[in-house]
């Protein structure tokens, strides 16, 4: 549906880049979904996803059964890529500054039925990783959605490894669940904690399934 992405954007040029990104863009990996058929099939999702390279946003945008909405760090919307960013329905979000606007679109999707996506382990080293997990947990309890952590590993070159020939990226996708809806900042706290544990432990899980993957 039109009404669960943002506005301005088109949601024709949203599914011709679900479809690059399922098709060419993952030709340098070689993709595995696993449990993908827990994605909700209709209604509010927040999606939480690990980040470990530029390469896991298109690939989690092509292997995820539903259109989704992500948060995208400013940057990336410069030029045409910017463009076609806005067209397929991608939000821009300021790093290191109050920025509701945002969250008000993606607040907006979600009451729509939609599924927004947001990567809590941003940029580390900053207040950034911190704002991005309290506004998944404040996304998901403003509108009732349930969140879904999602690992992606395998995106990322080992450190003082050579280059790689189409390694393998697995994607998990755990099990849904809802935040409490109690008020106030403790409340929101406790949930956001939440939320970083359901994630920290599907990275963990999915670390030990893959082993020595190469």
């Amino acid at each position: 549906m039109t009404d669960q992405l943002p506005e301005g954007s088109s949601a024709l040029l949203h599914d011709i880049g679900r479809w690059i990104a399922r098709g060419p863009a993952r030709t340098p990996f070689r993709v595995r979904s696993h449990c993908v058929s827990r994605m909700p099939a209709d209604g509010p999702v927040v999606v939480v996803a690990n980040h470990s390279s530029m390469a896991d946003g298109p690939i989690l945008f092509g292997v995820l059964p539903r259109r989704v909405v992500f948060l995208i760090k400013q940057e990336m919307f410069k030029g045409v890529v910017g463009t076609l960013l806005r067209k397929i329905g991608q939000l821009a979000v300021r790093r290191g500054e109050p920025d509701r606007a945002p969250l008000l679109a993606a607040q907006k999707v979600l009451r729509a039925g939609g599924v927004v996506g947001v990567f809590p382990e941003g940029t580390r080293g900053t207040g950034d990783v911190a704002e991005a997990q309290r506004g998944a947990a404040w996304l998901a309890r403003s509108t009732g959605a349930v969140v879904v952590p999602v690992a992606c590993r395998g995106t990322l070159r080992p450190a003082g490894s050579g280059r790689r020939f189409r390694p393998v990226v697995d994607v998990l996708v755990g099990e849904p669940f809802e935040l409490p809806t109690d008020k106030g900042r403790q409340a929101l706290e406790k949930a956001t904690e939440q939320v970083r544990d359901r994630l920290a432990t599907l990275v963990a899980e999915l670390d030990s399934q893959r082993g020595e993957v190469r």
